[in-house]
């Protein structure tokens, strides 16, 4: 910006820099691909930095749910439910519970409620978790770049 005196401005130091880091901007996180259920990644995620269980990467799914069996390993009370739509279209009601944290491969998501699936043989990773990401599925390995 140019003031009254010709004097150029630099305007962050107006507004505040508020650019992304060149070294945020290149952050990728990388896990391995344990392996597919179809064609569909199944990674490692780890629950308030304690245990880790399988997860489907679920582009397609707005929350993530967990089994009942990790819900009672990481000892998870109920605090409500949540009202969905599964694949197949119908409505469904699950018990839901907050996570303090979920991560995989340094990937990180904070505070999410879970929907607890008490028949669900493995759980499915969300929106809830990997929105602040753009994801790159490859043959072996899932990246996480952080937006």
């Amino acid at each position: 910006m140019v003031n009254n005196s010709g004097r150029t401005i630099a305007l962050r130091k107006l507004c505040g820099d508020k650019t992304i880091s060149p070294q945020r901007s290149n952050k990728v996180f990388r896990v391995p691909i344990k392996r597919r259920l179809g064609r569909t990644p199944v990674i490692e995620v780890t629950f308030n930095e304690k245990k880790t269980f399988e997860m489907i990467l679920d582009t397609g799914a707005n929350n993530s749910l967990i089994p009942l069996e990790v819900a009672m390993a990481l000892q998870l009370k109920p605090t409500g439910f949540l009202q969905a739509q599964i694949a197949d279209g119908s409505q469904v009601q699950f018990p839901i519970s907050k996570i303090k944290s979920m991560t995989a491969g340094g990937a990180i998501a904070k505070n999410i409620e879970v929907a607890i699936a008490p028949k669900a043989a493995i759980g499915l990773l969300g929106h809830d978790f990997f929105g602040n990401y753009d994801i790159k599925i490859l043959e072996k390995e899932v990246e996480f770049y952080l937006r």
